[in-house]
C-alpha cells in the first residue's frame, strides 16, 4: 500500500518521499517528503515521529523536482499533503498532521490543563 523512492543529491544528502495511509482520515493518504543525509537517516527521523512501521523498499515513486525543491526550502525538512494531490494544495509541517485532531466546538483551555 505504501510507495516511494527516493532521489540523492549533489551534496550526497537524499530526499525520501513516501506515501502512507492518512493516520487522520480513514481511507486517504498522505505524501511525506524527507531531506536527511541518508535513506536510513530519513527513515529514522519518520519513526521517532511515531510512524513505526515505515519502510522503504525500491525506488517505484521518487520526489519529482518539485517536491524536492519544497522539502529543501522547509526549515524542518519534513513535510507532507494529501495524495493525490487536490487542486492547489500546499505542503504543510509534519506537526500538523501529527497532532491530535481537536475536539469539535471545544477550544483548549488557557491554562493546558
Amino acid at each position: 500500500m505504501a510507495g516511494g523512492g527516493f532521489s540523492k543529491l549533489p551534496n550526497g544528502s537524499v530526499v525520501v518521499a513516501i506515501t502512507l495511509p492518512n493516520p487522520v482520515v480513514e481511507g486517504a493518504s498522505v505524501r511525506i517528503l524527507v531531506h536527511a543525509l541518508n535513506r536510513a537517516r530519513a527513515l529514522t527521523r519518520l519513526r521517532n515521529l511515531g510512524l513505526r512501521a515505515v519502510y522503504l523498499r525500491g525506488n517505484l515513486e521518487p520526489p519529482t523536482p518539485d517536491e524536492v525543491t519544497a522539502v529543501l526550502h522547509h526549515p524542518d525538512g519534513l513535510l507532507w499533503r494529501t495524495s493525490p494531490q487536490t487542486v492547489q494544495e500546499l505542503w504543510h509541517p509534519i506537526a500538523a498532521l501529527l497532532r491530535p485532531a481537536r475536539v469539535e466546538g471545544r477550544s483548549p483551555s488557557p491554562s493546558g490543563v
